[in-house]
C-alpha cells in the first residue's frame, strides 16, 4: 500500500458537528506509482450502527491523477464527544480517571470517525480508514487539517466560575448558552448544591447562536439552601435530552485544536471578610485573574496604563496598588514605573507586589529597600505555617488571620521566595516542604515614608480565583493596611 504512493483525505468545511447530523464531505484520492490501484468500494459511514452507507465505485485511479468525490456523510447519533480520554471524566486529586483501561498509554483518543475504502492492488484487497476531517485554507499557513470535533447540541457556561453574594445576600449570575442545533421549548434549570433554585422555560434558540441569560437569585432562596459557600450548576433540557457540559478549547499554533468538557458550575462565596480599602490600582502581569476576583468582591479596580504611572500624584486616589504576577518580568517599563510607585508609597499609599521570577527582570530594584529573589518555594499546599509575629497588623486588621485561613489552599503555598533582605523588612510567615529547611521569605512588609510596601510570593493568583476564603481574608488585610 505504501509503495503504491496511495494517499486519501476526507474533509468538510465545518470544524464540528453534532451526533446525528449530515455534513457535505469531499474525498480526495491519489496514487503516484505505476502499479495500478483499483478503488472498489466506499463505506461512507463506517461507524454506523446500521448497515453502513456504501457506494460501489469500481474505478481505476490513474497515475498521479487526483480523484475527487463529493458526498454527504451522516454522523452516528451515538458518536462520542471528541475529547482526550483522560479528561472525559472528572479527575481525582493527582489522578486522571480513565474510563477504559485499554486506553492507558494512548497519546490521544483514537478517532472512530472514518470512511472506509476498499482498494485492490496487484490482486490483493486493502481496507483503508480515512478519518473525517475539518479543512480550511489559511492565507499564511496554507491548508489546516484537523480532526472533525463532535460536540453536544448545546453547551453552557457561567460567565465567571466564582461569584460573591451581593450586600443584600442575593446572587446574580450570567449563563451563556451556545447552540450547535436548533433548540425549541428548552428549559434551563439552575441548581444550588443539589437543589433546583430557579428555571427559565420556553427557550427557543437557533443553531450557532450565543445567548446570555442573567439569573437573579433572591436572598431568601440563597438562605434557604442552608449552606455557606455552595456551587451553582446549570442544565438545559430539550425534548427529554439534557445538556450539562461546558466546552473548553485549547488552541495554539503548534498543535491541533483540542477540546474537552466539564460541568458548568460557579462557586458562590459569602463575604466572610472585611476590607477598608475601596479603590485599587492594578498593574497587569502574566495571566493573572486577581483583578476579576477583586471586582467580584465589590472593590473598584482600575487597570493602570503608562499614562497613569507618569507621577505619584496621579496615583494618590488609590487606597492600594497591586502588581500582577511576574509584572517585572513581562513589562519592561516597570524599571521606570517602580520609582513612581515607591514615591506613591512614601506619600501614604500601599504597594503590594506579587511574585516575580529570576529570569528577564526589567530591573533588580523591585523594592524600596534591598532584598534578593530566589527560586525557593513551598509546593505542599498544606505545609504548616508559622506566624513570625502574630501581633503584626497584617495578621489582625481588619480580619484576624489564624491557622484556619491556610486550610484548603490549592497547588502550592508560594514560589520565588526572597532572601537576604534589609532589616527594614519584617517577614510574616515561616514554612517549608517536608524534609526541607524552614523558609521565611514568602512575605515581607516594610513601612515606606507614610505608606506601606509588601512583597508576597504566596500564590494569591491561584487561591483567589479558586475562592479560598483564607487567602482572600489575608489579601484584604494587605489592601487595608494603610486605611
Amino acid at each position: 500500500l505504501d509503495c503504491s504512493g496511495f494517499m486519501a483525505e476526507m474533509f468538510t468545511r465545518q470544524p464540528q458537528a453534532v451526533g446525528g447530523a449530515s455534513l457535505p464531505f469531499t474525498l480526495h484520492v491519489i496514487a503516484r506509482a505505476q502499479m495500478p490501484v483499483y478503488l472498489k468500494t466506499i463505506y461512507w459511514d463506517a461507524q454506523s450502527q446500521i448497515e453502513p452507507l456504501t457506494k460501489q465505485i469500481n474505478m481505476n485511479i490513474n497515475v498521479d491523477t487526483l480523484v475527487t468525490i463529493e458526498n454527504p456523510v451522516s454522523i452516528s447519533s451515538a458518536a462520542p464527544l471528541t475529547q482526550p480520554y483522560w479528561l472525559s471524566k472528572p479527575h481525582r486529586e493527582g489522578l486522571f480517571t480513565i474510563p477504559n483501561q485499554n486506553q492507558v498509554g494512548w497519546p490521544e483518543t483514537q478517532n472512530e470517525l472514518n470512511t472506509e475504502l476498499v482498494l485492490n492492488i496487484g490482486g490483493q484487497d486493502f481496507k483503508v480508514d480515512v478519518p473525517l476531517s475539518y479543512k480550511r485554507l489559511d492565507p499564511v499557513k496554507g491548508d489546516i487539517v484537523e480532526q472533525l470535533r463532535i460536540v453536544p447540541g448545546a453547551t453552557l457556561a457561567f460567565n465567571t466560575n466564582l461569584l460573591v453574594t451581593r450586600p443584600d445576600g442575593s446572587v446574580q449570575a450570567d449563563v451563556r448558552i451556545h447552540t450547535y442545533k436548533d433548540i425549541r421549548n428548552g428549559v434551563l434549570v439552575i441548581s444550588g448544591g443539589r437543589s433546583p433554585i430557579t428555571s427559565i422555560k420556553g427557550l427557543n434558540i437557533d443553531s450557532g447562536t450565543d445567548t446570555l441569560l442573567t439569573i437573579n437569585i433572591p436572598a431568601p432562596q440563597v438562605k434557604a439552601l442552608g449552606i455557606a459557600d455552595f456551587d451553582l450548576s446549570a442544565e438545559l433540557t430539550v425534548d427529554g435530552q439534557a445538556y450539562n457540559l461546558s466546552q473548553h478549547l485549547i488552541q495554539y499554533n503548534h498543535i491541533p485544536t483540542l477540546q474537552y468538557f466539564t460541568a458548568p458550575t460557579a462557586k458562590v462565596l459569602h463575604p466572610e471578610w472585611k476590607c477598608t480599602a475601596k479603590r485599587i490600582g492594578y498593574i497587569e502581569g502574566a495571566g493573572d485573574l486577581v483583578p476579576n476576583f477583586l471586582r467580584q468582591a465589590g472593590l473598584q479596580v482600575d487597570i493602570l496604563k503608562e499614562s497613569d504611572l507618569s507621577s505619584a500624584d496621579k496615583l494618590k486616589k488609590y487606597d492600594a496598588i497591586i502588581t500582577g504576577i511576574r509584572a517585572v518580568n513581562v513589562e519592561k517599563k516597570m524599571a521606570y514605573w517602580l520609582p513612581v510607585l515607591f514615591k506613591y508609597a512614601e506619600n501614604g499609599g500601599t504597594l503590594i507586589m506579587q511574585y516575580n521570577t529570576l529570569q528577564d527582570l526589567s530591573t533588580t530594584k523591585i523594592g524600596p529597600y534591598p532584598f534578593t529573589l530566589t527560586s525557593d518555594r513551598v509546593t505542599e499546599e498544606d505545609a504548616k505555617i508559622t506566624f513570625v509575629d502574630p501581633a503584626a497588623r497584617l495578621l489582625n486588621y481588619p480580619n484576624k488571620i489564624t491557622d484556619n485561613d491556610f486550610k484548603g489552599w490549592v497547588q502550592e503555598r508560594g514560589l520565588y521566595f526572597t532572601s537576604k533582605w534589609d532589616d527594614k523588612y519584617k517577614p510574616l510567615f515561616q514554612m517549608n516542604d517536608a524534609g526541607e529547611q524552614p523558609l521565611s521569605g514568602s512575605t515581607l512588609y516594610a513601612k515606606v515614608g507614610r505608606g506601606n510596601y509588601i512583597y508576597t510570593a504566596l500564590s494569591f493568583s491561584r487561591q483567589l480565583p479558586a475562592g479560598n476564603t483564607g487567602a482572600i481574608r489575608l489579601m484584604m488585610n494587605m489592601l487595608s493596611v494603610g486605611k
